[in-house]
Order: C-alpha cells, then structure tokens, then sequence
C-alpha cells in the first residue's frame, strides 16, 4: 500500500488481515465497521471513510496489545496512511485525543457497544440479534461476570456522547450487525 490520501475499504481489510489472525478479533472490527457506517448514514457523512475508521481502529491490537493505540498511529504512519484517518481512529481509546466530531463519537461510542451486543446475542437460544433488546442489554450490564471486559461506564458514555438515548444507540448498533449477522457467528 503506497501513501495518498484516502484509503479504501480495501486496504484497510488488507491490513486487518494481515497483522490480524484471531477471527473474534476480526468479527470485532467487523462489527464496528458496520455500526459505524449506519451512523455516518445518520450523519449524512462519508460511508466508506466511517467504515475504514471502524475496521483500523484496532488491527494492531493482536500484535501489540500493551502498545495498542499507540503502535497503531505509528504503524498507519510508517505505511503513509492519511493523518486524519489515522488520528480518528486514535481516538477511540483513552489516549487524550478530544471526541469533538462526529466521527470521534461514534468510533468511541460503537467499539464497546458492538462486542456487548454480540456477547446478548452469543447467550440466546437460536444466537440471534433480532432477540437481543434495549432492555435485555440493560439487565446483561448488571451482571458484572457477563462480557466482564467490556466497560459498562463507557456503553453509557457513548450513547450521551453521542446525544442519543441508550436504548436508541442500542438499537442502532444491533441493527447495523444484521446484514453481517453470517459473518459474526449469528442469526439476523
């Protein structure tokens, strides 16, 4: 992959399966993927620049786990990937950066969202996401030996960084997984 401005969806798959070998892991930025393109649909923003966001925020994770975010930004860097994509998804960990655009929102408020409602969906009977709700998801947060690495605190964070009701950012991502359901291991 040679530098330039954008990057396509393409690429950013490319380099997710390239420094990515966990196929939960994948799911993971599939997920985001998609929970972030029906957010920039919200917006009226740029699909496919949302979507590249959500597939690189974490594709050095597995390599680097105690770097990550950090070796993200130098790795996208070193492969001249645009700043400003690299930046946006910087921003979805705890790394200082301000959550000030829409997409720094939504990167922040879907990452944590789509691996908790895979996880409500994995635990029903037919592991579908039509059966997992608001309300289901609500009661799942309270029992802290369920999903215990997602961080509850940021589920709440997300939805009012975004200005939305819980229940609607719920919904949201839940209904962005659909058409990947084959993909995650689920059930529409």
């Amino acid at each position: 992959m040679s530098g330039g401005k954008s990057r396509t969806r393409e690429d950013a798959w490319a380099l997710v399966t390239e420094y990515t070998q966990s196929d939960t892991l994948k799911r993971h930025m599939l997920s985001v993927e998609a929970a972030m393109r029906a957010y920039a649909r919200k917006h009226g923003e740029d699909e496919e620049r949302w979507a590249v966001v959500g597939l690189i925020h974490d594709f050095d994770y597995e390599r680097h786990p105690t770097e990550h975010p950090h070796s993200n930004v130098r790795i996208l860097r070193e492969l001249g990937w645009p700043e400003d994509l690299i930046q946006d998804a910087y921003s979805h960990g705890d790394t200082g950066l301000p959550r000030d655009t829409p997409i720094r929102k939504a990167i922040f408020a879907v990452d944590e969202m789509s691996g908790f409602v895979i996880a409500c969906a994995l635990v029903k009977p037919d592991k579908s996401l039509s059966a997992v709700e608001p309300a289901g998801v609500r009661r799942k947060m309270k029992d802290k030996a369920f999903a215990r690495a997602v961080h509850r605190e940021d589920l709440i964070a997300g939805a009012e960084l975004l200005g939305v009701p819980f229940d609607d950012h719920v919904a949201t991502v839940r209904d962005a997984l659909k058409p990947i359901a084959a993909q995650l291991g689920l059930q529409p």
